[in-house]
């Protein structure tokens, strides 16, 4: 028997600065007690800082999970998984980092250092700064906070353990200025469209992000990152793996647009668009995953405060009455709403006082 579905939403308002409004939607996400929300962000147009907002959102919200996109292109390491971890503390234990690369000319002129590079070249970057983020992350062991004011001691050095990594372009001496994070690593999500991303996905992911038109299209591309799991020593059940959907919820039901509404998403040049009601939007979900081709849904509402409304209290609900998403949440972290277990820290066991690596 299929356990039940994952759904995750879009929070993206284009043109929007006021904190207020991304809670408010994030607020609404959490009354239909979706797995998480992200927020995408980018060099390449202006707008607020997704990791900024969400940290502003977190003491909004109580159980929804919470993933900025953060680019690990013209940013050090460093300060990527400790703004990361922070948000995992802010959240208590609901932080995400959607993990992207930056790869326009524009973007690379903001930051004055170098040309940007080919795709293969980014994501190589990109599959390194998630592995040392995962190593800083580890490099305070749980319980190194000793904060006893009695004999002065505020950790146990021997819990804190040096991370001497060296990638392609840059190199991080740890620990993490940050203590392990709630859930031990925040949930990293990947949109695993690009050819040159499946491959982090694969090695590094919780979570990836595919755009399917079709249950056979998305059967697919699941089983292939299913099996580049495995081929990287993961258990490819340690993988969710969820359809990622444009959602325009504004039409009504049986829309008359051959590909819509009953008939399905419809290919785009933005990604699969599926057009209609709330109603027919949850026939295609329960139907989808009875097949078992996906885990799950990522909707990006088309109009985000209408969509969303109608996706959570219609779609949501509807699925909600047929028992195929939770009506509670059953955790307080975003790895217990995806069924994921808290990774043991790397270097517990070993008692090494710091690890060595050196990309190839």
């Amino acid at each position: 028997m299929r356990g039940l579905v994952h759904l995750a939403a879009a929070l993206d308002l284009p043109g929007e600065f006021d904190g207020g409004a991304f809670a408010a939607l994030a607020r609404l996400a959490e009354g239909g007690g979706l797995d998480f929300v992200t927020l995408d962000d980018s060099f390449a147009r202006p707008g607020p800082d997704a990791l900024g907002v969400l940290c502003r959102v977190a003491p909004a919200t109580r159980r929804i999970g919470l993933v900025p996109t953060v680019t690990t292109t013209h940013t050090e390491p460093l300060w990527v998984q400790a703004a990361v971890a922070t948000l995992d503390w802010v959240g208590r234990g609901r932080a995400g980092w959607r993990i992207d690369v930056s790869v326009t000319e524009d973007e690379a002129r903001l930051f004055g250092r170098r040309h940007t590079a080919p795709a293969d070249a980014l994501w190589r970057k990109a599959d390194e700064v998630a592995d040392v983020a995962a190593r800083l992350w580890d490099s305070w062991e749980d319980g190194a906070e000793i904060r006893d004011e009695a004999t002065g001691r505020f950790l146990d050095g021997d819990r804190v353990h040096r991370v001497d990594f060296t990638g392609t372009g840059f190199s991080v001496q740890g620990p993490s200025t940050v203590p392990r994070p709630p859930q031990g690593h925040p949930v990293r999500v990947v949109d695993a469209t690009d050819a040159h991303a499946c491959a982090v996905a694969a090695r590094h992911a919780d979570v990836a992000l595919v755009r399917a038109a079709s249950p056979a299209q998305a059967a697919g591309v699941r089983d292939r990152l299913r099996e580049q799991a495995r081929a990287f020593g993961r258990d490819p059940d340690t993988l969710r793996v969820l359809v990622s959907l444009l959602v325009d919820l504004g039409d009504g039901e049986h829309a008359a647009e051959p590909g819509h509404g009953g008939g399905g998403p419809r290919p785009t040049v933005h990604g699969p668009l599926y057009r209609g009601g709330p109603v027919d939007l949850a026939e295609l979900v329960a139907s989808w995953h009875a097949e078992g081709v996906t885990d799950g849904f990522h909707f990006v509402p088309v109009e985000p405060r209408r969509d969303l409304e109608r996706l959570v209290n219609g779609t949501v609900a509807l699925l909600q009455h047929r028992g195929l998403f939770r009506t509670f949440y059953p955790g307080s972290t975003l790895r217990e709403h995806l069924g994921l277990a808290r990774p043991a820290g790397r270097y517990a066991a070993s008692g090494a006082p710091a690890v060595s690596r050196r990309a190839s």
